[in-house]
């Protein structure tokens, strides 16, 4: 089981940017998905998460301009950036909980992460 993140680069200040984030493997169903950051020299950070009946919670500092998604048919988790800022600059990555089968369970399983710059 793994996922597999995507959309990183450069864009400019005031831009907009779409991450996507999807589980492949044995996967029977998927709970919590969420997407974290970590800066230069930071720690990682939770910014937006997602549950299976599509409550979500956001950090304080993207209310407003982040949107987390999911797509229940292909397992995959979104997050949409607007209004990006340099402070926004940083390696995002998707994590998910995913109940295998058998009844086994990963409680926290990180993709591999996604970088992208806000910069002009």
């Amino acid at each position: 089981v793994q996922l597999q993140a995507s959309g990183g680069g450069l864009v400019q200040p005031g831009g907009s940017l779409r991450l996507s984030c999807a589980a492949s493997g044995d996967i029977f169903r998927l709970y919590n998905m969420g997407w974290y950051r970590q800066g230069p020299g930071k720690q990682r950070d939770m910014i937006a998460v997602i549950n299976s009946t599509g409550d979500t919670n956001y950090a304080d500092s993207v209310k407003g301009r982040f949107t987390i998604s999911r797509d229940y048919a292909v397992h995959a988790v979104y997050l949409q950036l607007n209004s990006l800022e340099p402070g926004d600059t940083a390696v995002y990555f998707c994590s998910a909980r995913i109940q295998m089968s058998g009844s086994v369970f990963i409680n926290n399983l990180w993709g591999q992460g996604t970088k992208f710059t806000v910069s002009s």
